[in-house]
């Protein structure tokens, strides 16, 4: 008999495939039959919004006569405990870990997900939603009326906004990996991770592609009882099954309004969200939180430096803790920063990958920190999590270990700025550009490049998420993308002692270009003596948007213009030996979005023009980024 190589390979990825089906299976199995042996379990309740639609909840609480404390996620993934998945395995590993702690666990679906009625839209519009499942949860018998929130990405972006509504029973929150909910913080302005410099960050559109139920989706009977809910959810998952898609081409597809109806996907949602401008007035109904809305909850936050949002995060907590009306609120603010991807907190080991890079061991008592919050506000304990947890916990990569402050950034930072350089051929990792703490002369000759729309530096690594197989984040050696000649690299010399980088990155380039509208693209670089060149944090700014998003101001050919980078974040040690580099470009797809240089919408174009782009550092024009560094004792 003949040997097919091609067959048996099939046959072993199907194996694999049954024994990890049933492997999670019986994890699932074994989850539940641990708590349902400490717990009463309530599933398919339907709680009643104001507006009469039904949202589906299952909860589990302690077997007591005594009222308790609930934890509460809301969530438009599944939790339907039938059936395997590992998000449901999740939810019932988190329920366990509640309930033995004294803790109701409740979990929601948000309206229009699965079993809860009504239409879906990002964050659970109405807003309501939230406040009336806070009312309902207080009333019930078995409620000692204290609620905490909890969760990470889609079941963390919805508290905030819901925060600023102060709900009384909704006593302290712990939101990771939160970004998609923050709207206008300041001079961010990233409508819940659409934008970044009034660029689109193109996460959402291979999220949706995953996430979004069809219009013409089976949908339950209104009035279906719980009886039969419990029933048919043995049988009817209502969870999609979305065919296979490679993200890495199908996001190239022009125009960028017509890529997920050019592969098939559900894009009711996509449509109107890809046409909203920055200053849409869309942005500011719904689940986003904004800088004009009040804040009524104590929180401890979870941000991540490689998580796609990790500057407006911590700008949000700033935010909280100075401009919050309750002076108890402003008070209970605090904040862990970890190096790892998003949601990845309980993922760190004692050796620590993020992509290519080895960052040490990055482990925490994340669950022993949390409960100790949560024993704080809703139990009324006495513990001593404020004596013993610092106001802020953040990790250092590089020197690879944790540290804290009472602010962030650390009170003991400067910031340091560095001139970039050159003989006008900066461009590619053999280029000539540096950086240094002395400002040019005035005629320096200007770096330029040419930037085509159609042959984009591609993203590598990086500070994202939930983009599919398009771009895999993390810190990556960054060399190989050195070479193109449409980046430009500014290096410092050697560093003659160690240096650290902790807080908010700044930066302004001064430049020009031949068409109306283009963008600049920047990233902070850790070189080691060897060559290799970790990523730290990148940004980008669509240049019609300098002075603002509320108004778009075109560029007129050869002109010089300032612009200012939305600032980036990190906690890096640069130890001596490393230099510190940053790379320039116009494009870092598909991270984000391309421009095509037309100056129309983008999103309804599918041809672009090719941009001369210049970058200008003399005396005059002098391009520069701020490093927040730790001065030494």
């Amino acid at each position: 008999m003949g040997f097919d190589q091609k067959k048996l390979l099939r046959l072993i990825s199907s194996v694999s495939l049954i024994l990890l089906v049933t492997n999670s299976s019986l994890a699932q199995e074994d989850v539940l039959k641990k708590i349902s042996e400490i717990a009463i379990i309530d599933q398919k309740v339907m709680v009643t919004m104001r507006d009469g639609f039904r949202l589906a909840t299952d909860i589990y609480r302690p077997k007591t006569s005594e009222k308790v404390p609930i934890l509460f996620s809301r969530t438009p993934y599944n939790f339907n405990s039938w059936g395997d998945g590992e998000q449901r395995t999740r939810t019932a590993e988190r329920a366990y870990d509640a309930v033995k702690r004294g803790y109701a666990y409740v979990v929601q679906n948000e309206r229009g997900r699965y079993y809860s009625e009504g239409e879906w839209d990002i964050l659970g519009t109405p807003l309501t939603d939230g406040y009336d499942a806070f009312t309902w949860m207080k009333d019930q018998p078995w409620s000692n009326g204290k609620i905490g929130t909890l969760g990470c990405s889609s079941t963390a972006e919805w508290q905030m906004a819901v925060a600023a509504l102060d709900h009384p029973s909704h006593a302290a929150m712990v939101p990771q990996g939160y970004g998609a909910g923050v709207g206008r913080i300041g001079s961010y302005f990233e409508q819940g991770n659409w934008y970044r410099g009034g660029v689109e960050q193109m996460l959402f559109f291979s999220w949706l592609y995953g996430v979004e139920h069809d219009k013409f989706k089976p949908r339950i009977p209104k009035g279906a009882s719980q009886k039969d809910l419990i029933r048919i959810s043995r049988f009817y998952d209502l969870a999609p099954e979305n065919p296979p898609v490679d993200m890495s081409e199908a996001l190239m597809h022009l125009p960028i309004q017509d890529i997920l109806q050019n592969i098939q996907g559900k894009h009711e949602i996509f449509d109107k969200m890809v046409r909203r401008k920055p200053n849409h007035e869309d942005w500011f109904k719904g689940g986003l939180y904004h800088d004009h809305m009040d804040f009524g909850v104590p929180s401890f936050w979870f941000a991540s430096w490689y998580d796609v949002s990790i500057s407006p995060n911590l700008a949000l907590f700033n935010h909280v803790r100075k401009n919050a009306k309750d002076p108890m609120v402003r008070d209970n603010q605090y904040l862990v920063i970890a190096p790892v991807l998003h949601c990845s907190y309980t993922r760190a080991t004692k050796n620590t990958i993020v992509g290519e890079r080895n960052v040490g061991d990055a482990r925490l008592n994340y669950n022993e920190q949390i409960y100790a919050w949560f024993d704080l506000w809703l139990k009324d304990t006495q513990n001593d999590f404020k004596e013993k947890t610092p106001r802020v916990q953040y990790y250092t990569m590089g020197s690879n270990t944790w540290q804290s402050s009472e602010t962030w950034p650390p009170s003991n930072t400067e910031m340091t700025t560095y001139y970039l350089n050159s003989n006008g051929k900066a461009n590619s990792l053999f280029g000539d550009g540096s950086l240094t703490n002395t400002k040019p002369a005035n005629k320096n000759i200007p770096d330029a490049f040419t930037y085509d729309p159609m042959n984009p530096v591609k993203s590598y690594g990086g500070n994202v998420c939930c983009t599919g197989n398009a771009v895999e984040g993390g810190s990556f050696d960054q060399r190989a993308m050195e070479t193109r000649n449409d980046i430009l690299i500014y290096t410092t010399d050697p560093l003659k002692e160690d240096t650290e980088v902790s807080g908010f990155i700044e930066s302004t380039l001064y430049v020009s270009s031949d068409v109306k509208d283009t963008d600049f693209t920047i990233k902070l670089i850790d070189v080691y003596p060897d060559g290799r060149a970790y990523n730290l944090d990148e940004t980008i700014q669509r240049v019609r948007y300098r002075e603002g998003y509320d108004k778009e101001v075109f560029m007129k050919k050869g002109k010089v213009y300032k612009v200012d980078l939305t600032p980036m974040s990190t906690s890096n040690l640069f130890k001596r030996g490393h230099r510190i580099r940053i790379e320039i470009s116009s494009s870092n797809f598909p991270r984000f979005a391309r421009n095509l240089n037309t100056g129309g919408n983008n999103y309804d174009e599918n041809e672009g023009v090719v941009a001369h782009n210049k970058v200008y550092h003399s005396n005059k024009y002098a391009s520069q980024i701020r490093l927040p560094i730790i001065k030494r004792k």
